[in-house]
């Protein structure tokens, strides 16, 4: 049985993609995907840097919520100054 479609180095069925579109979509794909995870990451310590999730034994009180504020306000005054 022979086949009389055109045959090319198509990248499995479906994909529309050669050998070397694949390795160059997948490069884009890690990139990416490790930026997204990095700038997670820096989101998460930040977050938890603002507001950890387990509160301490105080709790989330507002005396804590004020010394979060002068930790910030001293951080950003060092940054700026």
């Amino acid at each position: 049985m022979s086949d009389t479609r055109e045959r090319d180095d198509r990248f499995g069925p479906g994909t529309y993609l050669t050998p070397e579109e694949a390795k160059e979509f997948h490069k884009i794909f890690v990139s990416s995907f490790l930026l997204f995870t990095a700038i997670a990451i820096i989101a998460h310590v930040l977050a938890w840097m603002w507001r950890p999730w387990l509160p301490g034994e105080a709790g989330y009180g507002a005396s804590a919520m004020i010394d979060t504020g002068h930790a910030l306000a001293s951080v950003a005054l060092t940054l700026f100054s």
